[in-house]
């Protein structure tokens, strides 16, 4: 009867064992992991298109992430979408005309923001705005531009 119990107990803890490891990887797959921004300041960016950027996505400058995406909007007077980032305290020497691009990592197509840094002696702050920014390549957009030239040239239409 005690060897039961026991064998019991062991079973139960190697569940809960397993249930908490499939619950941590749940959370680093879904991004939600900690590395969250100590002594934070926002900045913004407009973009025209920030195809499947999410909150939460990670900023990185030089591969390093230094922050993430902290909401997502629209400019109501421009239609452009507003990103705010917040961005780590340590890091707050970023110059002022520095340059943001929404790009794409792994197969998963998992798209996230790349500073690029300038050469001002001026430094983003609190409330700032990143003024160069690159849009995310859409890759519908290229496939129907690649496919609307391919109808248009002469010798494409059937006989």
């Amino acid at each position: 009867m005690i060897q039961r119990r026991q064998l019991e107990l062991w079973v139960g803890v190697f569940v809960a064992a397993g249930l908490l490891a499939l619950a941590m990887l749940a959370f680093r797959v879904g991004n939600l992991a900690a590395g969250a921004v100590t002594n934070g300041y926002s900045v913004q960016a407009e973009f025209n298109d920030i195809g499947g950027l999410k909150v939460r996505a990670p900023v990185t400058l030089a591969g390093v992430r230094i922050g993430r995406v902290s909401s997502i909007s629209i400019d109501p007077s421009n239609y452009e979408a507003v990103v705010t980032m917040e961005l780590d305290g340590r890091y707050n020497n970023i110059p002022v005309d520095t340059s943001a691009s929404i790009l794409t990592a792994g197969l998963l197509g998992e798209q996230y923001i790349g500073l690029d840094p300038g050469g001002s002696s001026q430094y983003l702050k609190n409330g700032g705005r990143i003024q160069v920014t690159q849009s995310a390549l859409v890759l519908e957009k290229i496939i129907s531009q690649f496919l609307f030239n391919v109808a248009s040239k002469p010798g494409a239409e059937k006989k």
